[in-house]
């Protein structure tokens, strides 16, 4: 769940929206439960008192034979009438009495189906003897306000249990006194059923919101993110298309720019080092003419060897601008039939490449460009290294092409010196034993054009030079059976046992 709340933009919106929702309509509830405790008791009070108020009027003008049954036919499951010779007095004695004829039953005969009660409503939990003994001990009996008691006979009133329940006394025309005891039953309280259908429905309908939002904000990102990742990989991209609110279009916008400077920067260097390399040529021809004339046989020698040099790098960068200025397009190719080709032809020249065939995937890549790096390391495995050993490898977070050889490998001070331009750990400076200094900065550009990258790994037995590619530019992965696998394998290992010095 963390995973997706880090990695979703619309599980965020809307997650943060409903903590909203719930946060806000828990303030509400806070700040409505007091204002709301005090409406629901004085509603209670003041409807108590109307039905004692018609109960007494009941009693005035029924014969003293008929009142018993009256009070019981008026009682219901949270109020309780009686009658009682003298005034109560005692205000703690009449709350115990109360609770007293609270929980005794109703009459089967008024209430057949245990039913009745005020609103539909069922029998209250009573409170304990012992709380409301002490609940209400101090507080003595009181006067009923004038606009609750509009009868002209005298009345007093106490409470019991807290707030929870009221009692009323009243003196009748005959000197009797009614007593009534009401105990409020449970409160439906803010959070009701109906409530929270409201609460749900209002969450539903910001979540349907959010995640329109979400996707508005969402969609944008998602094709800047697949734009920049074929921008990576050196995909040439029509600009992305700029519409929707301010803040989207300026983004795309942004990007369409950089996309354009960054063909601009790429263009103008390559023709910049293009111009320079065929520039050179004229005075290198002008310096081997002269050289032809010096008289000096082992001067003349060693002057045509660096003239020679010089025209080997020169050739060499109008090469590598050359190559660096063709727009070739991405497609989508067999990444292991290539391989599979690029082993096969060095084969055919009598180089000992042996080919591990493993995973089976489409890739979207410039396919000459990759060729040509892949062709590199090849060759400077054999010609460094004795054999290479080339097979793709499938992880979790990139393609890789590794070349492994049986060479000596490279020093760890050298690892990144080596992929600079000209750069070369043989010092001979021999066309015989090395090349120019170039194919491992070839290497490099092309990977990184693509939006992988290269590394180098010295093992016990040589060397691995791993090219690595993202996943992102890979169409599907096959596997090879396991029984071929093994028999590649065994293949493999034959094939590099016959390659190994006797």
């Amino acid at each position: 769940m963390t995973r997706l709340w880090r990695r979703s933009l619309a599980t965020q919106i809307i997650g943060l929206t409903l903590v909203a929702l719930i946060v806000s309509q828990a303030l509400t509830f806070l700040i409505s439960l007091d204002e709301y405790t005090k409406k629901f008791d004085a509603g209670a009070k003041a409807e108590f008192v109307s039905r004692v108020s018609s109960t007494t009027r009941l009693m005035e003008s029924l014969p003293p034979e008929f009142r018993e049954q009256a009070l019981h036919a008026s009682e219901g499951s949270y109020l309780r009438y009686w009658l009682s010779d003298s005034e109560p007095m005692d205000p703690n004695d009449w709350r115990l009495q109360a609770l007293a004829r609270l929980s005794q039953p109703l009459d089967s005969s008024v209430d057949p189906s245990g039913t009745l009660g005020w609103a539909g409503s069922t029998s209250p939990k009573l409170p304990s003897v012992n709380k409301v003994s002490t609940a209400n001990v101090a507080d003595p009996w009181m006067t009923p306000a004038s606009y609750l008691w509009l009868m002209p006979q005298p009345a007093k009133m106490l409470k019991f249990s807290g707030s929870k329940g009221y009692g009323l006394s009243t003196r009748l025309e005959d000197g009797h006194w009614l007593n009534a005891a009401f105990y409020q039953h449970e409160k439906g309280g803010l959070w009701t059923s109906r409530s929270l259908m409201s609460l749900g429905l209002t969450a539903l309908m910001l979540a349907l919101i959010s995640i329109f939002i979400a996707s508005r904000i969402a969609r944008p990102l998602r094709n800047l993110a697949t734009a920049a990742e074929a921008l990576g990989r050196g995909q040439n991209l029509p600009p992305l298309l700029e519409d929707g609110p301010e803040e989207i279009k300026r983004t795309a916008q942004s990007f369409n720019e950089m996309q354009s400077r960054l063909h601009r920067f790429v263009e103008d260097r390559t023709r910049m080092l293009a111009a320079i390399s065929h520039d050179l040529r004229t005075p290198i021809t002008s310096l081997r003419l002269r050289a032809e004339l010096v008289q000096d046989e082992d001067a003349q020698r060693k002057m045509i060897a660096a003239i020679d040099e010089l025209q080997s790098m020169t050739e060499a960068a109008i090469s590598f601008a050359r190559g660096e200025s063709i727009k070739e397009e991405t497609r989508a190719i067999d990444l292991e039939a290539l391989v599979g080709s690029i082993c096969d032809d060095q084969s055919n020249l009598g180089h000992p490449v042996t080919h591990v065939e493993g995973v089976r995937m489409k890739y979207h890549c410039r396919p000459d460009s990759l060729r040509r790096a892949i062709r590199n390391l090849v060759e400077n495995a054999v010609r460094y290294g004795g054999e290479a050993k080339v097979f793709l490898r499938d992880t979790t977070s990139s393609i890789d092409i590794v070349v492994e050889d049986r060479g000596p490998g490279i020093p760890n001070d050298m690892v990144e010196k080596v992929f600079a331009p000209f750069v070369r750990l043989e010092t001979s400076r021999s066309r015989q034993t090395g090349g120019s200094g170039l194919g491992l900065s070839i290497v490099r550009a092309v990977v990184r054009q693509h939006g992988g990258d290269i590394s180098f790994s010295n093992t016990e037995t040589g060397m691995q030079a791993i090219i690595s590619l993202p996943r992102e530019g890979c169409v599907n992965a096959t596997p090879v059976p396991k029984e071929r696998a093994w028999w590649l394998k065994k293949t493999s290992l034959s094939a590099q046992r016959a390659h190994l010095p006797k």
